[in-house]
Parts: structure tokens; C-alpha cells; sequence
């Protein structure tokens, strides 16, 4: 199945999918329901209906959606269903957070390495992750073959990371750094900003009327 066939909000959607499937099928559930769906991502049927018609023909009259076969679709589709290596850029509050999270075993991803200008830092284990000097990132991401750096530096590093990042050949960049990251032909770049996060909740909480989409 190419991606480019399916619709971008769809794709914004997926990673919604895949959890909830994920959780069905923790659960020993083997059919789901549309409305099933739709209630646990908060769409309309419809929408269900419509979004899961573009990964093939998984309904079954009278039984619904096969839930690990759609588990497997969706997985395929996001890249989940091998191992990506990651390495957090940065080894402050929130990178030592970023690094120790358990949640990415579950979903695919593997932290193998963290980088940090500080000395001190260098040489530190955080849950079996060693911490290199950030001098030593382009041989480190390539000898341990990492495909995406998670940057969770100041915003005034973020400039000398990338230049960095360049070097390497690394294939993603998901930045918590604070200053939005520009479309980079050679890297795809995913900015995480919470305060901007935060800023639409405080819309949809001052305008209540305005709905949440």
C-alpha cells in the first residue's frame, strides 16, 4: 500500500488506531465494532468506516474489524513494525525524562545512545543508555547506526545540533527544543512545542464555543 494514497487527516490518525487496536488486542479481543472504534477515538462511525476502507477489506459481516489484523496493517504502515534506534540530544530534565521513557520499547523505538555538552555528564548510564560528549555524535550515530536524534537542548543549540546532525546521515529529528524547525530537504523534522500545546488548550478553554478539532 503506498502512503500517498492515503488522506493526510487519516494519516494524523493512525497512531490513534494502532492504539487502540494495540489495547484490543492486549485484551484477547479478535472483532471490534466501527461504533467500538469510534467511541474509544472519539470520531463518528463514518469516519471509522471510511478511514479503515483505505487499508484494505478487514470487515466481517455480523463480527466487525479483525483486530490484529488491522494491529499488523497499521503498524506496517506507520514503520512500527521494526526497531528504530534513537538518540536524545541533550541530557537535562526533560532529556533524561525523554531517555528513560518506557513507552518507546512498547512502540518501536530504542534509545542507544544520549549526547551532552557537559563533561560531567559524559560517561553516565541512565537506564542502561550511555552518555557521550557531544563531540562525539557523528561517530557515535553512525557506528551504532541511530536513524532518529531526539533534540531536547536549549533553542540556542539547536543551530549547532543540526549542523551536526548533517554530518551524520540520520534519517529524523523530533525537536522538543523550543524553536520551530524549518522543512530540512535531507531530514524530516517533527517540532514537539508544549507551550504552543498549552496556548490552544487556553483558546479552547476561553472560547468554549469554538469546539476542540
Amino acid at each position: 500500500m503506498k502512503n500517498k494514497k492515503i488522506p493526510r487527516p487519516t494519516v494524523n490518525r493512525l497512531s490513534l488506531y494502532l492504539k487502540c487496536f494495540s489495547d484490543l488486542a492486549a485484551s484477547n479481543v479478535e472483532y471490534v465494532s466501527s461504533e467500538q472504534v469510534a467511541k474509544v477515538i472519539g470520531l463518528n462511525p463514518a469516519q471509522v468506516r471510511k478511514d479503515l476502507a483505505h487499508f484494505g477489506k478487514f470487515g466481517r459481516r455480523g463480527f466487525g474489524y479483525h483486530v490484529e489484523q488491522l494491529k499488523e496493517q497499521v503498524s506496517k504502515i506507520l514503520g512500527t513494525h521494526r526497531q528504530w534506534r534513537l538518540a536524545v540530544v541533550g541530557i537535562g530534565n526533560l532529556g533524561r525524562a525523554l531517555l528513560m521513557y518506557p513507552g518507546f520499547t512498547d512502540r518501536g523505538f530504542k534509545v542507544v545512545a544520549g549526547f551532552d555538552t557537559d563533561p560531567a555528564k559524559a560517561g553516565w548510564e541512565l537506564d542502561g543508555v550511555h552518555i557521550y560528549l557531544f563531540d562525539e555524535i557523528v561517530k557515535v550515530i553512525k557506528k551504532e547506526k541511530i536513524d532518529i536524534a531526539v533534540i531536547a537542548t536549549p533553542k540556542e543549540a539547536l543551530d549547532a545540533v543540526m549542523a551536526k546532525l548533517h554530518e551524520t546521515g540520520i534519517k529524523g529529528v523530533l525537536n522538543f527544543a523550543g524553536r520551530h524547525l524549518l522543512k530540512d530537504h535531507d531530514i524530516i523534522v517533527r517540532n514537539v512545542d508544549v507551550a504552543l500545546e498549552l496556548e490552544q488548550l487556553s483558546f479552547f478553554l476561553t472560547n468554549k464555543g469554538s469546539g476542540n478539532g
